[in-house]
């Protein structure tokens, strides 16, 4: 049986904390593959609608050309409206019946998971891995797996506000994708 790691996010844009994350769990816990799942409309956020699905799914392909164990999982963004975690997941391993899965999620997320939908059902479908962020906690009822990642505070949003400011995001983002953001003209660049 696979053992994959889900990591979902609006990746938007990839960081190198996403690629850490993925690859602490990936080795933490031994598992074959992890795959990114980029969503189309997360539930329980605004996604910011001045870049397309069709580029952040590119500069993604760019943050992760050079890991082989790290693939695409598009199926969220194939589907329209809400990305339920317990939708697509029923619909991966109907799919995937000799994969086990294990889906990432950071501290701020297990806080959530009270509200997310179904998920009572959800937790007999995968393997919660929990993960460290600053200034929240991972306090939860629910079965979760904990891995330590190096602390690494960064994420889309304060990339997308740098970029805006001119400001550097060198190290922070892959530089195969801040060509490609530089090329499109993406976050005001």
């Amino acid at each position: 049986m696979k053992k994959i790691g889900i990591l979902g996010g609006t990746f938007d844009p990839p960081h190198y904390g996403h690629l850490l994350i993925a690859n602490e769990v990936l080795n933490a816990l031994g598992l074959d593959e992890v795959w990114l799942m980029p969503n189309r409309e997360p539930p329980h956020k605004q996604k910011s609608q001045a870049v397309s699905n069709e580029d952040r799914l590119r500069m993604l392909e760019l943050a992760i050309q050079d890991h082989p164990d790290f693939k695409i999982q598009p199926i969220e963004l194939e589907r329209e409206g809400k990305s339920y975690t317990f939708d697509t997941m029923t619909l991966l391993k109907e799919q995937f019946t000799d994969h086990q899965f294990f889906f990432i999620i950071g501290a701020d997320m297990i806080e959530y998971l009270p509200k997310w939908h179904r998920i009572d059902e959800l937790v007999r479908l995968v393997q919660f891995v929990g993960v460290e962020r600053p200034n929240y906690s991972h306090q939860t009822d629910y079965p979760v797996q904990y891995v330590d990642v190096p602390a690494f505070d960064v994420s889309s949003s304060m990339i997308r506000d740098r970029l805006r400011k001119g400001k550097t995001v060198r190290y922070l983002i892959a530089d195969s994708v801040l060509r490609y953001i530089e090329e499109k003209h993406l976050y005001g660049t």
